[in-house]
């Protein structure tokens, strides 16, 4: 995984996949890691280990295949 990537993955795809692991009931042990990741993705030197990166890239590709909830405005 390139710096890049990373950046990419944990600006605009990795809190679309705390939001549904947060909210769809999954086991303790999936929702520390994915605070984790959010929390230490912080770090400007993190990156995460092979085994992570695995964990991470099938859940983003798990996650990127349910669509998303549809985003209601509300308008004054």
């Amino acid at each position: 995984m390139t710096a890049a990537e990373l950046d990419e993955i944990l600006t605009f795809r990795w809190p679309s996949v705390v939001r549904r692991v947060m909210a769809d009931g999954s086991d303790d042990w999936l929702k520390g890691f994915v605070r984790s990741v959010a929390k230490h993705g912080k770090r400007p030197n993190w990156r995460p280990s092979f085994k992570q990166e695995q964990i991470m890239r099938r859940l983003l590709t798990e996650i990127g295949k349910a669509p998303e909830p549809e985003v209601r405005l509300i308008e004054d």
